[in-house]
Order: structure tokens, then sequence, then C-alpha cells
């Protein structure tokens, strides 16, 4: 299979003072195209800085890390931001939409960055807001929406640029359990669809069973890697 990202022995070091913290230590991880990961851990265990740096949003202290054939470690600021627009999307824990757009212009943005006809953002823009239960609500503004439908607009943000890879830090900690259950359904479906990968960050034992390979950190370092079902049975 093929791996759409690779690291290899990556660290993450902060300085606190004359304090060095660790934050990823010695990460070597392969994700091939079409998976649907969670990265478990406890608080400070380093899954956000994980998504980080597979982003391009924060850079290793030491390591490689290969997203979709590109080497973020020689890639330019504009290069890694090109990289981002056109074959990452983003799903965050605060949401993150523009509290003055609509929620129709919330997924359009980045079809607007892209340079995108106005037809055709149209056309993707009301399928992706079909798709993930918003028909009819896409004038409202994010205020105007429950944070489960302000958390399905931002997933149709994420895919309307069909990317490669979609990253999701804490997408359900906002949000009751059954709109985080169905948020995660969602997901699944789109990735089973599109087969486009996606990598979630989770402390919740919910939204973990949900994925096909459950990744826990410990203290910035891998401590498990498998299916939900054999992590269980080995526990």
């Amino acid at each position: 299979m093929e791996a759409i990202v690779r690291l290899e022995n990556v660290v993450r070091d902060y300085q606190q003072g004359t304090t060095t913290l660790r934050a990823l230590d010695g990460i070597g991880l392969e994700i091939h195209r079409g998976e649907f990961v969670a990265v478990a851990g406890p608080s400070g265990s380093g899954k956000t800085t994980l998504l980080n740096v597979i982003s391009g949003l924060d850079r290793p202290t030491s390591g490689t890390i290969i997203v979709d054939g590109q080497n973020l470690g020689t890639m330019s600021r504009s290069g890694l931001s090109r990289l981002r627009l056109e074959r990452i999307g983003f799903v965050f824990q605060a949401y993150n939409l523009l509290p003055v757009l609509t929620a129709y212009e919330n997924a359009e943005y980045v079809l607007l960055m892209q340079g995108l006809g106005q037809r055709q953002r149209r056309e993707r823009v009301m399928r992706l807001l079909e798709r993930v239960g918003l028909s009819g609500l896409e004038k409202r503004f994010p205020r105007e929406l429950s944070g489960g439908q302000q958390q399905r607009v931002a997933v149709a943000r994420a895919m309307a640029a069909e990317p490669a890879l979609v990253l999701a830090d804490e997408p359900t900690a906002n949000l009751d359990s059954r709109s985080a259950a169905e948020l995660m359904d969602l997901m699944r479906e789109l990735n089973a669809e599109k087969n486009m990968t996606f990598v979630f960050s989770s402390h919740d034992q919910n939204v973990m069973r949900r994925a096909a390979r459950l990744i826990s950190l410990k203290d910035g370092a891998i401590a498990r890697d498998g299916s939900p079902e054999s992590l269980r049975a080995d526990a």
C-alpha cells in the first residue's frame, strides 16, 4: 500500500526557560492512502504536535516527514502553504469558522483561494452541504447553527478541495455524544466513498472505537499501534 504520510525518527522539542520539553520522541510511522486512523493518548502525550508536524504547521527539531510524496523539510513556507491548500483538509476542535460568513461561504472559502470558477464552486459546495445534512441551512451564519451543525460545516470545508489527507484535531471535543457519533460516522462514510485518508486525534473511547487503526501515544512516543480490537485484546 502507498504511504501518504511517512515519519522517520521525528523529534520535536520546545524550550521553556532553561528546560527542554520533548513533545515527540523519535516517532517512526507510516500511514497509507485511504486509512482511517485515530491518534489517542492523554493530554500532553503529543497528539496535537504530531498533527501539526504532519501538516507542516510546525517544524520538527529533527527527523524526516514525507506527505503525499513531498519532503516537508525541504519545502519553503509558500510551498508548505500550497500543499496545505491543495492536498490537506483540516477539522479543528473549535470549528474555526469565520463568523461573518454563512455556512455556504465558509465551505466555499478554500475553493475561492484555489481560484475555482463560480459555477464549479457552487456545484461542489451545495453537493457537500447536502451530503453532511445541511441542505437548507447554507445561508445561516455560525451563530445560528448548533455545535454539531458548525462542525459539519467544518467537515464540508475540509472536504471541498478534495484533499488527499484530512487532519482532525479533537473534532468531537465540543459535541454531545450523539453529535460526536454522527460526525464520526459521517467522516467514516466520506473516507470510504472518496478514499481520502483521515487522521484524527481523540481521547474519547467512543470515537476511538470507530477508527480502523489506533495509534496510542505516551510521553511523545508510540506506545501501541494496531486495530482498536487488537489493542483491547492485548490490554
